[in-house]
């Protein structure tokens, strides 16, 4: 069964743009969809974007006052069947490798018990750096975790290997169940 309430991260990459597609594509598929950014997601999109494609209001600092009152990470742990963070940074990949929980979106992935994919992006080169590929081990060996990921293909950048994100159809049809594979990436 796929899950109805998905929580969205996207932190920063030029690949943040293709997040709004994703919520479309999940909107269109009855799925609730709650949006967080970290702040480097903010410097190439915009929380409004994001607001008006998923109905709710997007989240983007751990220490908001208004939803802090209510403990709001923690809230939005509880609320999520899903938790998918798309595009995936280098920086967010070695955050959440390491269990660090520095600010709402990696607060939010050490509180939650549901499952937790995420769609690496970054320069080909960023992605085959032995730091970054410590870090993918250590997330593939986490059972909460599913590596979504990545593609291969043209970068922003002109540069071409893997480090791509996948297309958001492709992520909406994993969101909604149809992938069963543990890792799609290139490991």
């Amino acid at each position: 069964m796929a899950a109805k309430r998905i929580l969205l991260g996207i932190t920063g990459g030029i690949a943040a743009y293709k997040s709004a597609e994703l919520v479309r594509l999940l909107k269109k598929a009855g799925l609730e969809v709650r949006v967080v950014m970290t702040r480097g997601a903010e410097a190439f999109v915009t929380p409004l974007t994001f607001q008006a494609l998923s109905g709710e209001p997007v989240r983007t600092s751990l220490l908001d006052p208004e939803a802090e009152a209510g403990m709001g990470h923690i809230e939005l742990a509880k609320w999520a069947d899903q938790v998918v963070v798309a595009p995936a940074s280098a920086d967010f990949l070695a955050r959440l490798a390491q269990g660090m929980a520095d600010d709402l979106l990696t607060t939010v992935c050490c509180a939650t018990e549901a499952p937790i994919a995420v769609a690496p992006a970054m320069n080909q080169a960023m992605w085959k750096n032995f730091r970054t590929q410590r870090n993918v081990q250590l997330l593939s060996e986490d059972p909460q975790i599913t590596l979504w990921g990545p593609d291969q293909g043209e970068q922003a950048c002109g540069d071409t290997g893997p480090g791509r994100m996948l297309e958001p159809a492709e992520l909406a049809r994993r969101v909604l169940g149809g992938a069963d594979e543990r890792s799609g990436g290139l490991l």
